[in-house]
Parts: C-alpha cells; sequence; structure tokens
C-alpha cells in the first residue's frame, strides 16, 4: 500500500489512518515460512503543528520449531513504530526521521523491513526449554533420561585425562 502523503504534508490536523495486512508468508527465515498468517498493520500518518508523523502498531504470530525441543510453537509478537516523516532532511541520516522525497509512502515495505528485523533470533516454546538429549534424543522437557551425564566426547578424551593427572 503506497499512501499519497500530500495533502497531510500541506493541512495542519490532517489524518490518514491505515488498516491493513501484509501476507508474508513466502517470506523465508532461516531456511523456513515462520509468518504463515498475515502481518496486522493499524496505525496513522498525520500533521501535529507542521510536524508529520507515522504511528503504527503491527502485530504477528511467528509459527516454527522450538530451536532446542523442536515442538512446533506459535508465539504472537507486536511492534510499534512511531517516527517522524520528512521531504529532506540536511546532513546525516537519522533513526528517528523517515524521508518521503516525493511525498509517497509504501507501507508495505516499511512494515515488510520492521516485522523482518524484528524476527526472533532463538525461538523456544518457553523460557525453560531443557531442549532434548544428545546421546538418546530423549525431550527432557517430559522428563530425565537414563543416560549418563558424564559421557566424555570422544575427541576430548585426551584433555579429559589431561584434568584427571
Amino acid at each position: 500500500m503506497v499512501l499519497d502523503l500530500k495533502s497531510v504534508f500541506a493541512n495542519i490536523g490532517k489524518e490518514i489512518s491505515i488498516d491493513s495486512s501484509l501476507d508474508m508468508s513466502e517470506t523465508d527465515f532461516s531456511g523456513g515460512f515462520p509468518l504463515k498468517t498475515p502481518v496486522s498493520v493499524k496505525g496513522k500518518v498525520f500533521n501535529r503543528a507542521g510536524v508529520v508523523e507515522i504511528d503504527i502498531f503491527m502485530d504477528y504470530d511467528f509459527d516454527a520449531p522450538c530451536d532446542r525441543c523442536g515442538k512446533d510453537t506459535v508465539k504472537h509478537y507486536s511492534i510499534e513504530l512511531d517516527k517522524m516523516l520528512a521531504t529532506s532532511i540536511e546532513g546525516e541520516e537519522s533513526d528517528t526521521i523517515i524521508t518521503v522525497p516525493d511525498m509517497k509512502l509504501d507501507v508495505d515495505e516499511l512494515v515488510f523491513t520492521e516485522v523482518f528485523l524484528s524476527l526472533p533470533a532463538k525461538h523456544l516454546c518457553k523460557e525453560t526449554c531443557k531442549g532434548y538429549c544428545f546421546s538418546c534424543g530423549k525431550n527432557l522437557n517430559e522428563g530425565n533420561c537414563e543416560c549418563k551425564s558424564e559421557s566424555i566426547d570422544p575427541r576430548l578424551a585426551k584433555l579429559a585425562d589431561l584434568l584427571n593427572n
């Protein structure tokens, strides 16, 4: 969705509401497609005292296997974006100002970037997830396994001998 903001820049008090969704289901993230449902986008672009701002809220569900135990997990995330808009800025770029030289704002591109940057680097079913046993493969969230915890990786056995001496 591309918004034409000429009327907002020209009129103090002018406001444009935003209520849309963005389908990112075919966006590859770490070898998977975790955004199975559309991203909900609600907010507004408004001119207050000659300053044009965008204030939007984005909600999405991240649907992927847990990085520790592999259980399919869906978590809900919300992002708020509140920035000023300007047709140009002098000097260095700013993190708080979005430039719209032609007074047109591609909301979909903005939402895509913000959502993609907010995707979790580590996705867990719960903060206390114990993962699975590397020896037998049992999900340790369901109980302990019978494996000896003192087993040493054969590649590191020589180092263990040094510690024993």
